[in-house]
């Protein structure tokens, strides 16, 4: 089944975007930006973790969350360490989500129109995990650019 996918997909990018955040030599650099690189890693991260617990964990698991986004971008130096502890945290809400989710869930509109019209909870699940892999690789570009 497609959660079973998803589910490892999922698991697979958090815990390597958690390792890249434990790669960085120097914790500053995790908010530092220079030149075009106009976000750093920790609003980057920032934004991963409000847009799957928002979208994932509150919309499909009623988790409770309420994301605000202005923070995703505007916050820094947030320790090396509560954004690793969010980020598991982030993990645990996916998956309890994705495992609870059945075959006519998946197939079944998503809530929101985020992109102004309907889609499947299936086809926002994968963009989802699309835009989540996008983001990692920037993360990896910033680390091996700017950690220096």
């Amino acid at each position: 089944m497609l959660t079973d996918t998803l589910l490892k997909l999922f698991k697979r990018d958090i815990n390597k975007l958690i390792d890249e955040i434990n790669l960085y030599k120097h914790e500053p650099n995790i908010w530092k930006v220079d030149g075009i690189v106009t976000n750093s890693t920790g609003n980057l991260c920032l934004h991963l973790i409000a847009n799957l617990n928002h979208f994932i964990g509150a919309i499909l698991g009623d988790s409770g969350y309420v994301r605000q986004r202005e923070l995703e971008f505007s916050l820094k130096d947030v320790p090396k360490s509560e954004l690793i502890k969010q980020l598991e945290n982030t993990l645990i809400s996916v998956e309890r989500t994705i495992k609870s989710l059945s075959l006519n869930d998946l197939q079944s509109e998503y809530k929101l129109h985020v992109f102004g019209e309907p889609m499947t909870t299936e086809y926002f699940l994968v963009h989802l995990n699309s835009h989540l892999a996008y983001h990692l690789g920037q993360i990896n570009y910033h680390r091996r650019l700017l950690d220096k």
